[in-house]
């Protein structure tokens, strides 16, 4: 039997390690980190996620506050809201859910967020300093996915990665953080030929194409680990629901480890978005000798990438 990989568990110890963080923060007469979430419109799950991301805040003591906005709202109103909260200093991170109503440019929203801002590690600023090794802020659920497959295999240096799915929120950045981690990366998608006998090799398996149990048993060899970052609302034959992964669970029991769904990478987004936040504020307030995120306790891509005297 494949051990799981308790995602909740791990995002409490994550969560510990944050309010530690806050608690120094404040004891040495900082204000406490600040994150304003701004909700466009009334999405049912953007509604979920909110309400989720503000009580994780309030455990561990980063200060929150929300602009829910009506799905009228103009694009240049919305843009006017972000560039007043981007010069605010008691502001620290601004998180704009997503999705924005159809008038409006997502790109362009999230591009007019300040990168040192920027918890969700989405601004291309961001992007670029993590494809460059050159630190910023890291994306919530890839940080997550390398913190879950560290508690597997601590050393990548080596190991074959397969990484499904090549979205620029989840596959492409893994790929970095797994390149940066001395792994020899693979980056397939749903449309890649022969992909079960790529993924045969793999002694890591990311999957995050969106598409329910992609991957199957014979797909995996013993001994591997397996992240799941899909996640997929599936009617039951009773008229119920359920949540499914991009993995057929039950058929790969044969792995080393794997994460469940729901319970595995989900947690973790929301623990690694707090812990973004508090990156960030530290930044603004103690500053920081270089763009890097290597503040004690904090995740971030020094966890992963070894020794900086590795060759290429």
């Amino acid at each position: 039997m494949a051990d799981i990989i308790d995602g909740r568990a791990i995002a409490r110890q994550l969560d510990e390690k944050t309010k530690a963080q806050v608690e120094e923060l404040v004891a040495t007469g900082h204000p406490a980190p600040g994150l304003t979430v701004i909700l466009v419109g009334e999405d049912p799950a953007s509604e979920v996620y909110v309400r989720r991301k503000i009580k994780a805040c309030e455990r561990v003591g980063i200060r929150s506050s929300e602009h829910r906005l009506p799905a009228d709202t103009s694009q240049e109103d919305l843009l006017d809201l972000i560039a007043s909260l981007n010069a605010d200093p008691e502001v620290h991170g601004i998180l704009c859910q997503v999705p924005l109503p159809d008038h409006i440019d997502t790109r362009l929203v999230l591009r007019s967020i300040s990168p040192d801002k920027d918890v969700d590690g989405f601004h291309p600023v961001n992007v670029g300093r993590l494809s460059t090794g050159t630190g910023g802020i890291v994306p919530c659920t890839p940080l997550g996915v390398m913190m879950l497959i560290n508690t597997v295999i601590p050393d990548l240096t080596g190991k074959d990665a397969v990484v499904i799915g090549k979205s620029n929120i989840v596959g492409k950045p893994v790929a970095n953080l797994l390149l940066d981690a001395e792994a020899t990366v693979t980056v397939t998608h749903i449309y890649t030929h022969g992909l079960p006998a790529i993924c045969r090799k793999a002694d890591v398996i990311v999957a995050a194409a969106g598409a329910p149990e992609l991957v199957k048993g014979d797909w995996v060899k013993e001994g591997a680990v397996i992240i799941d970052v899909g996640i997929t609302r599936q009617e039951t034959e009773d008229g119920k629901t359920k949540l499914v992964g991009d993995v057929a669970f039950d058929e790969c029991q044969h792995a080393k480890a794997i994460t469940p769904v729901p319970g595995g990478v989900g947690p973790m987004t929301i623990a690694c978005l707090l812990a973004n936040t508090v990156q960030a504020a530290r930044r603004s307030m103690v500053g920081n000798g270089d763009t890097g995120s290597d503040y004690a306790d904090v995740p971030s891509r020094t966890m992963f990438t070894g020794s900086a005297s590795k060759p290429n």
